[in-house]
């Protein structure tokens, strides 16, 4: 009879939800990851809600199939087909009830949105499209095509080695068809922003700005139901909070921990470490347009001025390498032997005075108020280089502004120097070249040197067409060498990504490129 009993006693504890709870640093700017290039918004929504046709698995290295099952692409590189994979369903929810399946209109019109000014959505986006107008996808897609209900067809209008590895970042992410169409008779297409829908392992429930995202699992999800029946994105900008949850069980998982924090947790037996080489570069951009910032003596004169050693131990506390490019070291066409700027002041100044300053000019320093992954401690990073700069005449006024407000002022060019960092999303190194340098990427906002040169343009360009490793390695060395003499940035750092986990989280993996994946977590 006992023995009978105990399934009845232990049902109601076997039948409770298993809730992730999640401490990240800020708020999503929206949901309709196509408008933003935060990493953040990423996250909480491309990473979660939504899928591409392929994805990057950091793992293997290697592109996976995701809503497509396979692929082909033309001899000459110029077509590419893609089969859709069968029976995957859109989410259901509170505002939105698919009445199909997925097919390749879904494909269709999430990329001619992008790409068509004559699209009835391409307005829907304020700020454009960042990412497709930085990746120069319009004048790259000559048409995008669906030949049969499942299978989609892109058409380039030259061969690019990229292209795959592009359709695997978050702005690729495929949207349903049927919920815009919905949405445009009602008048509403703002609520793709608010109220998405995607075909991802977890279903938007609620957002709470600054405070909480609320998910819970989509029991359709075409690779199996995630192991944990919700999720929820804590919003906690300062990290020490962020840790303060997590020892109390508030969170089981804590983002971008301070390297002191991630100390303090190694000596707690009911906290765990995750940690990886993030493929990631912090740097100080440099806007280029706004004179004296334009002379490339006075961008040097900043590299020299900074006692970056210092700056890596302050800030990074030996959780980061030093940067003296755009690549990570781990990047298959990292230039090596490109020599970086030692911290010499007097040279500097030698170079301030060349270019006419010898008595030092005034300029603003842009930096956010919290810390992150990419810039630990903000504020203490601000004083340092401003110190530095005042050594040598330059006097720079700390301006600290709000995550969001910043990235929309730095994409119109308003800064003057700017804390900023840039993650790899694909592992192809083009993907810091062509968002950061081109001259297309300019327009868009999200090169934030805002420097335009067509020799540097030529490069970036013809380092896509080859489909050989080595052509593109030494095109990008090329590259790399034009970025280090005209000083674009002040390279800071490659990070180490951390989490911090409690002992009952199994199955969660930090992501070189900070995407995160909760699809697999169990909670023990």
């Amino acid at each position: 009879m006992r023995l009978a009993a105990l399934p009845l006693l232990f049902a109601p504890l076997l039948s409770q939800a298993a809730v992730l709870s999640v401490c990240t640093e800020a708020s999503p700017d929206g949901f309709d990851v196509v408008q933003y290039n935060a990493l953040t918004t990423t996250n909480a929504s491309a990473d979660v809600l939504m899928n591409r046709l392929v994805e990057f698995d950091a793992a293997s290295g290697q592109l996976q199939p995701s809503l497509a099952s396979s692929w082909t692409v033309s001899a000459d590189g110029l077509v590419w087909d893609f089969q859709l994979r069968p029976g995957v369903r859109f989410q259901r929810t509170e505002w939105f009830s698919p009445g199909r399946e997925l097919n390749a209109e879904d494909v269709l019109f999430s990329f001619r949105r992008m790409l068509d000014p004559a699209h009835p959505w391409h307005r829907s986006a304020p700020g454009g499209y960042p990412h497709a107008q930085s990746m120069q996808l319009p004048a790259l897609i000559k048409h995008v095509e669906a030949p049969a209900p499942l299978q989609v067809r892109f058409t380039l209008n030259q061969a690019d080695a990229t292209f795959l590895a592009t359709l695997s970042m978050g702005f690729a992410s495929i949207y349903s068809a049927e919920y815009a169409a919905q949405l445009l008779q009602a008048g509403t297409p703002e609520k793709l922003n608010n109220a998405p829908v995607g075909t991802g392992p977890f279903i938007l429930k609620r957002f709470q700005k600054d405070a909480a995202v609320r998910y819970t699992a989509n029991p359709d999800y075409f690779a199996g139901k995630p192991a944990v029946d919700g999720l929820i994105f804590a919003i906690t900008p300062d990290a020490n909070v962020r840790l303060q949850k997590l020892r109390r069980g508030e969170c089981q998982i804590a983002l971008s921990p301070k390297p002191l924090d991630v100390q303090a947790a190694r000596q707690d037996p009911a906290l765990r470490i995750g940690e990886t080489p993030a493929f990631m570069t912090a740097f100080v951009a440099f806007n280029s347009q706004h004179p004296p910032l334009d002379k490339p003596q006075v961008r040097q004169a900043i590299n020299l001025a900074f006692d970056k050693a210092s700056y890596l131990q302050a800030v990074f506390e030996g959780s980061a390498t030093a940067a003296s490019g755009p690549y990570p070291p781990t990047t298959w066409s990292h230039a090596k032997d490109l020599p970086g700027y030692a911290h010499d002041p007097a040279k500097a100044r030698a170079l301030l005075a060349e270019a006419g300053l010898a008595e030092g000019f005034s300029t603003t320093l842009w930096t956010r108020p919290s810390g992150s992954l990419l810039n630990p401690n903000p504020s203490l990073g601000a004083q340092l280089l401003q110190a530095d700069l005042a050594k040598v005449g330059i006097r720079a006024e700390i301006r600290v502004i709000e995550w969001g407000e910043l990235i929309k002022r730095a994409k119109a060019g308003e800064h003057d120097l700017l804390f900023m960092g840039w993650a790899g999303d694909n592992g192809d190194p083009d993907n810091f070249l062509t968002p950061q340098f081109s001259c297309a990427s300019v327009q868009s906002g999200l090169n934030f040197a805002r420097f335009c040169d067509p020799q540097l343009d030529k490069l970036i360009a013809a380092g896509k067409l080859s489909a050989e490793q080595a052509v593109r390695s030494g095109l990008y060395q090329q590259a790399q060498t034009i970025i280090q003499q005209q000083a674009l940035w002040l390279p800071l750092a490659h990070p180490t990504a951390f989490a911090l986990l409690r002992s009952n989280v199994q199955g969660y993996r930090v992501n070189p490129f900070g995407r995160q994946d909760f699809a697999r977590v169990q909670l023990d």
